[in-house]
């Protein structure tokens, strides 16, 4: 009769090649652990179930190698985006250049001049790093980069209007991604808000009177993933700076999506720009390096040396600081701006700019490698909190399966993952969004689903 004495000891598992071969993989302590787990997990079911018997020692330590590998797994895939959404949130928004990958891994792997002034041999700033940069390109007097724009926000408006008035429309006051809303944020910074106008309409009186009292900052905050259309007014951007600025007040920016070209150029509409915001004449502009910068997350804040001094020192500004591979990435995607070669070496810009010939040509070349599907015309999207409600024409394979909800699963299934989307039962996929030397892994996929 088996009972539970049959059951074998973890020393007596020890003992077997198999595990040595498992503790060469995944240390002696993971090993144990996983080995105690599967043992117990083995006693439970016994008890539930005594007729089942006992697995085998060979068994028993199957079991615990998908243990090891599942405690040892990271959850943090590449996935392959064929989703047509150039920067899509949950996928981790922009893909970085070959240069920010080399200049973030260049820095990672050893030490770096962080904040060792290599002049004088003594201690530096990391605040320098990236800042010539961004004062070459936008013209500012200075600059700052902090983990990303959220951070600048708070930063910003706890360094220059803490316990004071900062004035705002109303209509900013917006609520954007996983719960963000900018006046809990401005709050949080000690800010009081001053809220002008209504949420559709909005003048330039209406800060002017603002004015009148005792203010600290004159606010624009980024609508990000939304629009008010229909009877709007909203004064231009200037016009705002302007009437600030004739009552003594600074004007801080935030402009979110972080664009240092006009979006208009390759079929959206117009996403006002850093360089735009420094000629109204804006003393602090916040705009994030993941979005339509297209580098790695982070907050950056350029503007007035005096106010940007204000900033640096503050506290709250080591809690929210940027790391060394940030600095080093954030470096590389601003030289492409620099160098004028963004349209041929930042992914997301490259997705932008390809044509509608260069998308059906790989649609086609997908279709014809599988032997079966539909090209068929489509939109793509920004996304990422950027240009709300706008897409562009695309071309898409369009597939015909039994259960497009368990081709999906299938999909994400797949090594690497593959994000796709579906309408009326057919799955759809854009070339636009999926990187070049990403194909060969996604139609591998593709084939081995549709043999199934």
């Amino acid at each position: 009769m088996t009972t539970l004495r049959n059951l074998p000891s973890v020393e007596q598992l020890l003992q077997t090649e198999t595990t040595a071969q498992l503790i060469a993989r995944f240390g002696r302590p993971l090993t144990l652990d996983a080995l105690r787990q599967t043992l117990d997990e083995i006693r439970a079911r016994f008890k539930l179930n005594p007729e089942a018997g006992l697995p085998s020692n060979e068994s028993i330590l199957t079991q615990a190698e998908s243990t090891l590998t599942a405690w040892a797994a990271s959850t943090l895939h590449p996935v392959i985006n064929a989703t047509g959404v150039i920067l899509h949130t949950n996928l981790g928004r922009a893909p970085m250049s070959e240069a920010t990958i080399h200049a973030m891994g260049v820095v990672s792997r050893g030490y770096s001049n962080l904040e060792f002034d290599l002049e004088t041999g003594k201690r530096g700033s990391r605040l320098i790093h990236a800042e010539s940069i961004l004062q070459k390109l936008t013209g500012a007097e200075s600059a700052l980069v902090v983990n990303n724009c959220a951070s600048a926000v708070l930063l910003t408006l706890s360094a220059l209007a803490n316990k004071k008035r900062v004035v705002i429309a109303r209509s900013q006051l917006v609520e954007i991604g996983g719960g963000f809303r900018v006046p809990d944020v401005m709050k949080q910074s000690g800010a009081k808000l001053v809220e002008v106008g209504t949420t559709n309409k909005i003048r330039v009186s209406d800060y002017q009177s603002a004015l009148e009292e005792s203010v600290a900052l004159v606010m624009r905050a980024h609508r990000s993933n939304f629009k008010i259309v229909g009877f709007t007014e909203e004064p231009d951007f200037k016009d705002i700076v302007d009437a600030a600025h004739t009552a003594g007040v600074p004007v801080v920016d935030d402009l979110g999506s972080g664009a240092l070209y006009d979006t208009a150029k390759y079929g959206f509409s117009h996403e006002p720009t850093v360089q735009e915001s420094m000629q109204a004449g804006a003393d602090v502009i916040l705009f994030s390096g993941d979005k339509l910068l297209g580098g790695p997350q982070a907050g950056i804040i350029i503007g007035k040396k005096v106010l940007l001094d204000k900033i640096k020192k503050h506290p709250l500004a080591r809690a929210v600081r940027a790391d060394k591979a940030c600095l080093a990435g954030l470096s590389a995607t601003l030289t492409h701006y620099l160098k004028d070669e963004a349209e041929r070496e930042i992914p997301i810009v490259k997705m932008m700019s390809l044509t509608l010939k260069q998308v059906k040509g790989r649609a086609e070349a997908w279709r014809d490698e599988l032997g079966q599907g539909s090209v068929v015309e489509g939109q793509s999207t920004v996304g990422g909190g950027s240009l709300p409600d706008e897409s562009i024409p695309t071309f898409l394979l369009e597939l015909q399966v039994k259960s497009a909800e368990k081709f999906l699963r299938g999909l994400r299934k797949n090594n690497p993952p593959i994000i796709a989307r579906t309408e009326n039962e057919k799955i759809l996929l854009d070339p636009r969004t999926v990187l070049p030397e990403q194909e060969g892994a996604l139609l591998v996929g593709l084939k081995n689903l549709l043999r199934n």
